[in-house]
């Protein structure tokens, strides 16, 4: 009978919320500013110029500033009466951060800061032992710490102006397959959202994940990797565990799963639009192919064990010895 109740006023809850989207106007995007973190390339890069095409002011952080994608960027920002802004932004670097909250201030427009979309990230593949605690702590830093960063700076701005905090997670925030390094770092993101999100309410500030499936071919965030460049920067303690094949054939099971990738990255950033501008946007943005899913609901009601089980079964192809 509790159950039966507890559905029902879930059911309910559900449909008050997607009749409260349904029923309020979406933002109106002019005098409203923008900074995105990542806009070298993949959805900060589409973002960016969505957002622009909008009518939203838009503040492009890139880590080249001279690079392919800036440049795209300030083509487009030529035509756009200066609504587009492109700047350096290295999340790991305090005094960046500290350059574009400035450079935001002096030109803010006439609705203010509305949004901040913590988009920059890295990738890489290798089991635990095969990676560095430098490259762990870079990881981090970007990953991690670079999305906490822009977020702390940007906060006073942010609960001014009742704006919204976008951060990039992924679904592999729930599991790992062979990039334990970057599922570390999405799955604590996860939470600093969870926190910041509930914490923000009261300032009527709202805070959004973004969570892709496999847009490997869109990003390009991760390109094809190297069995023989992985196995020559092993340790001698690494190399003497596992041997040349078991490398090679986990980085073919690696790169296989980022060759089918989906190269439509407008589908996520039509996720982080949403989180901008509906009226009200959901907590968490799930932007996946049914089996990746599927995948993430195992994770989420099965037993540990059971989720072990099937990725175990998954990377048994090759043995060690």
């Amino acid at each position: 009978m509790w159950v039966t109740a507890l559905l029902l006023l879930l059911l309910l809850l559900l449909l008050l919320l997607l009749l409260g989207r349904r029923g309020a106007s979406r933002l109106e995007p002019a005098g409203r500013a923008v900074l995105i973190t990542g806009c070298d390339s993949g959805f900060g890069h589409l973002l960016a110029l969505r957002l622009h095409r909008l009518g939203f002011t838009v503040f492009a952080g890139c880590l080249c500033p001279g690079g392919a994608g800036a440049r795209r960027l300030q083509r487009e920002a030529a035509a756009g009466a200066g609504r587009l802004r492109v700047l350096r932004l290295d999340v790991t670097c305090g005094r960046d951060v500290q350059a574009a909250k400035e450079l935001v201030l002096s030109h803010l427009p006439d609705r203010g800061f509305w949004g901040l979309v913590n988009n920059a990230g890295i990738s890489t593949f290798g089991e635990t032992g095969w990676l560095s605690m430098e490259k762990y702590e870079k990881f981090t830093d970007v990953n991690l710490l670079g999305s906490i960063r822009t977020t702390l700076a940007f906060l006073p701005l942010l609960r001014k102006y009742k704006g919204r905090i976008v951060f990039m997670s992924s679904i592999i925030a729930y599991f790992a397959l062979g990039n334990g390094i970057y599922s570390m770092t999405k799955a604590a993101i996860e939470k600093f959202c969870d926190a910041l999100r509930l914490e923000m309410k009261k300032f009527g500030v709202q805070v959004s994940i973004i969570q892709p499936g496999n847009y490997a071919r869109s990003t390009k965030i991760q390109p094809p990797v190297s069995a023989e460049e992985i196995w020559n920067e092993l340790s001698e303690e690494e190399k003497a565990a596992y041997n040349k094949e078991y490398v090679q054939e986990r980085a073919n099971f690696f790169n296989s799963i980022v060759s089918e990738g989906s190269p439509n990255g407008n589908e996520v950033v039509d996720a982080m639009v949403d989180a901008l501008m509906s009226p009200a946007p959901k907590a968490r943005y799930m932007v996946a192919r049914l089996k990746e899913k599927a995948l993430v609901l195992v994770c989420a009601l099965f037993p540990t064990a059971v989720m072990d089980f099937f990725l175990s079964y998954a990377l048994s192809k090759v043995k060690l010895r």
